[in-house]
């Protein structure tokens, strides 16, 4: 879906942030949809989402010309300034797709050398083309387009070819987790984007609250050991989170 959203373009920062949508005026759905940003240009904003929920599939309903109640832009961004001496390999699964095609059409645009890997339970979630020669690498966990698999059939091989590779994901949480745990144990750096359900989009819920990493011997505050997706995410170092 494509929206102008003049206002809220001026204000953003990059790839990782989002937008908090009320997709209904009425009290029948009274909460916001997050939804990441997936591409902006020329006081348009891209998402990608997929139907449901009562709240997707009022938004099915929307057409040419109609408004939306948009929040935004809500978040913080992946730090490019981090690729630097790296070579990054972009991961995205399922619906958590949408900032890793901004931030590769950003790259692409700068002539940026980077992998990309998209994830799917089908053909039918693709909507890219598997492109090897091109550095797209497409997966499916039914084999009906790319190769068959997850993310990380493609992610073991492709780090091996690489140097200094780094990585940047963004998927159901499951995924997430797996990349951490390998990521951590063959010594890689990363940012990964998060997902969540969340209401306010703005810290006042505390509906959207992730726990951080900390040794046993570290004290902490609260505030220290819990972070909030909306205020102080949805873009982490890949280390910091604990799932």
């Amino acid at each position: 879906m494509e929206m102008l959203a003049p206002n809220i373009y001026e204000e953003l920062q990059g790839p990782g942030q989002f937008i908090n949508i009320l997709v209904d005026e009425s009290w029948n759905i009274p909460l916001r949809r997050p939804m990441s940003i997936a591409g902006a240009n020329r006081d348009q904003l891209t998402i990608i989402y997929k139907v449901l929920g009562r709240g997707t599939k009022r938004l099915v309903t929307k057409l040419r010309g109609d408004f939306l109640n948009i929040l935004g832009p809500i978040g913080n961004i992946f730090n490019q300034d981090k690729f630097n001496n790296h070579h990054p390999i972009l991961i995205g699964g399922g619906i958590g797709i949408a900032p890793i095609l901004w931030l590769h059409n950003v790259m692409k645009g700068g002539s940026f050398q980077h992998e990309l890997i998209i994830g799917a339970k089908s053909k039918s979630d693709h909507f890219l083309k598997h492109q090897p020669s091109r550095k797209i690498y497409l997966t499916t966990d039914d084999g009906t387009l790319g190769i068959k698999g997850t993310v990380m059939r493609v992610l073991q091989q492709v780090v091996n070819q690489l140097y200094e590779p780094m990585i940047v994901a963004c998927g159901p949480a499951e995924m997430l987790k797996v990349i951490q745990t390998f990521l951590i144990d063959i010594n890689i750096p990363g940012q990964m984007a998060l997902e969540s359900y969340m209401a306010c989009g703005l810290g006042i819920c505390q509906g959207c609250v992730v726990e951080l990493t900390h040794s046993h011997q570290e004290k902490h505050s609260f505030g220290e050991k819990f972070s909030l997706i909306c205020r102080d995410g949805p873009v982490y170092d890949i280390s910091r989170v604990r799932f």
